[in-house]
């Protein structure tokens, strides 16, 4: 009886969700009506999607290596840029699944509502004792990291794709810049600017697993200032268990929010925010809820003698409560500044300080607790990184990032970096980080109680530590060829460890017992078959060895790096984009992934599948098919389930006013 009755209530709710999901479309298509003006149409319309010639994409400017505007050929890092082009072909609409379109990230579905995401190893979830606490993601220059576990809460997270201008991914330390947790990378999400979305659309999308509807409206209020204002509504089908029963893992979305920039002379202000809310079907009811909103304001002015200020602040509330598990609140209060400049003839300085404030509360409940419930964190940092011209060829790189850590106290994180440029199509790069993954409210002041065994954070749990080593080389040996190669060594130590009390006894405590070293190889290239075809294929092969210190008294001696994150030893992908005709492309994606150690996943293979086609001036159709190769299965395990991802189609229709 009692599954019977959990069922019906799935059916009911999934009924309701339906309706809420039409009903949001109906007023979402209503908006765009009212919203309509006589002119044309954006630049995210299928009829103007060009592929980018190989040395378009070289030239493609990127921020995040050295927070300053610089071609993709010349910087000196492991850096992949998702364009703009490329998420509309792949007809993806969730971040988790655009950024699968990195060949230099780890991305794993969990479940219907979460992902396991990383960049060289140490993957997990929040169920996980690695849980992918070692990446920094920022949107817009707001980071979405958590102090609850230094991870990202993915089903928070939602950008519309076609307001997307470009994603940069960098495998490898960033910490000098971006400061602690960006140790095995940054992912850096960068929208475009409300100037560059003008018109107004409507977009609804249905298949077996999702449906939804999204609307924009972009328009100018005066000579400089532009503004786009925007909503969204999605619901997503259960997930299946290995036997392929209900996985209870349904959610629905609802976001909206507005851009506005104005742009005089050589000024720039940016104000854009968003407003979300949600729920999640879990196993037991009631459903999880999440929910937040987000201000930003950025400044910047360009002065005449190529000097340039940026001031950025931002307040960020964010919750998510899972009935008879946990609910915490987030709100974050940030202040950041930087000022680059030249000084004489070979040196570029950019430098600047950051200031951010962050009250969590958690709703405790008697297995899982957080104490104290309520938290106030303070964190200072300032950076400052030399860009050196030795020669026409060689360029040395130079900085650090001093950081006051409210657990750990102040942290010096430098870097250094040289390049050598022989050609205009050739970089050779190497460099050596510090970086540390300071500690969370996990690490220090959880207490959980599993059956009958208590879980403590240490008090005295220090931040974990990583000297990294990296080589490179990026090259465009032809017209229609280009392709990075990247290798790397990293030596990390004071890793967190589960610990019995001293003696050894209960309760088991969060300790910094695990050390060793991953190296690994990454590569990715791009080839133009002819002008209306082009391949890009990706590879990489890591290397894990990790172990205890002496005297750790942890109860999973045995289970070595596996307790520190699941990773899969290599990952293959090849892409084909292709212009059928004008009004016809069709992208086509093979991923192959190796198998995971702990909870063990089968190395797999999938292929996912888009056709764009523009019917007329107004109105473009997609369809698309994910995970084609399976019916059904997992991508990552945890020690709280076994839901598997099934095969999925969608259709969406997309109208241009």
């Amino acid at each position: 009886m009692g599954a019977k009755t959990h069922k019906s209530r799935g059916s009911r709710g999934t009924r309701s969700r339906r309706a809420v999901g039409l009903a949001a479309a109906g007023a979402l298509l209503f908006f765009t009506n009212i919203a309509a003006r006589a002119q044309g149409t954006d630049d995210q319309s299928v009829a103007a999607l060009q592929q980018m010639s190989i040395e378009q994409l070289g030239n493609i400017e990127v921020t995040s290596v050295s927070k300053e505007p610089e071609p993709l050929s010349n910087a000196p890092a492991a850096i992949y840029v998702i364009t703009h082009d490329e998420i509309i072909r792949s007809g993806r609409t969730s971040l988790p699944e655009i950024l699968r379109l990195a060949p230099n990230l780890e991305v794993a579905q969990v479940s219907a509502n979460s992902y396991a995401i990383t960049a060289r190893g140490f993957n997990g979830t929040t169920t996980s004792n690695g849980a992918g606490n070692k990446l920094l993601v920022l949107i817009d220059g707001r980071s979405v990291y958590t102090p609850l576990y230094a991870g990202v809460f993915w089903d928070l997270q939602y950008v519309l794709p076609e307001d997307i201008d470009r994603i940069e991914v960098i495998s490898g330390p960033g910490s000098t810049l971006w400061g602690a947790n960006a140790v095995n990378g940054v992912i850096n999400i960068i929208t475009k600017s409300s100037a560059d979305t003008q018109g107004t659309f409507a977009k609804v999308q249905a298949g077996n697993l999702d449906y939804g509807a999204s609307a924009q409206y972009g328009g100018m209020i005066g000579e400089d200032t532009a503004l786009r204002i925007y909503g969204m509504g999605f619901n997503r089908d259960n997930d299946v268990t290995a036997s392929g029963a209900n996985a209870y893992d349904d959610w629905h979305k609802f976001q909206g929010g507005f851009r506005l920039d104005w742009a005089p002379g050589n000024s720039r202000l940016t104000v854009q925010g968003d407003i979300f809310r949600g729920s999640e079907n879990q196993p037991l009811p009631p459903d999880a809820v999440i929910a937040g909103h987000n201000l930003l304001a950025r400044w910047s002015q360009t002065l005449d003698d190529g000097e340039a200020l940026q001031i950025q602040a931002y307040y960020d509330y964010n919750t998510i409560y899972v009935p008879g598990s946990l609910g915490n609140s987030l709100r974050t209060f940030d202040i950041d500044a930087q000022h680059s400049f030249s000084w004489g003839a070979d040196q570029d300085i950019v430098w600047g300080g950051d200031y951010r404030y962050m009250e969590d509360h958690f709703d405790n409940i008697a297995s899982v607790k957080f104490l104290p419930p309520d938290t106030s964190q303070h964190l200072a940092s300032a950076f400052v990184q030399d860009t050196v011209s030795l020669s026409d060829e060689f360029q040395l790189i130079v900085g650090s990032k001093f950081e006051d850590d409210p657990f750990i106290g102040l942290q010096f994180l430098p870097n250094v970096r040289l390049s050598y440029k022989p050609t205009d199509h050739d970089l050779l790069w190497a460099a050596v980080s510090r970086a540390v993954r300071a500690p969370s409210l996990w690490d220090r002041n959880l207490n959980e109680l599993v059956g009958t065994t208590t879980i403590l954070g240490g008090g005295h749990f220090n931040q974990e530590n990583l000297i990294a080593y990296e080589a490179g080389y990026r090259a465009r040996p032809l017209s229609n060829l280009s392709f990075s190669i990247s290798a790397y060594y990293n030596v990390y130590d004071d890793l967190r460890s589960v610990e019995f009390s001293p003696g050894p006894a209960f309760p088991l405590v969060y300790g910094n017992m695990m050390e060793g070293k991953t190296y690994g190889v990454e590569f990715w290239g791009n080839y133009a078959v002819n002008d209306w075809w082009q391949l890009t294929a990706g590879a990489s092969y890591e290397h894990e060895d990790l172990h205890f210190k002496a005297g750790s008294f942890s109860p999973f001696l045995g289970l070595d790096a596996s307790i520190a994150g699941n990773d899969p030893p290599w990952q293959l992908s090849l892409r084909s984009s292709m212009d059928i005709t004008p009004d016809l492309m069709l992208n086509v994606a093979l991923r192959g992934v190796g198998r995971l150690p702990e909870p063990k996943v089968s190395a797999y293979a999938e292929m996912d599948a888009n056709l764009n086609w523009k019917i007329s001036n107004n109105l473009q159709l997609s369809l698309g098919g994910f995970n084609l190769l399976h019916k059904h299965h997992p991508e990552y395990l945890t020690t709280g389930g076994s839901n598997e991802i099934p095969r999925s189609v969608i259709a969406s229709v997309r109208w241009d006013m």
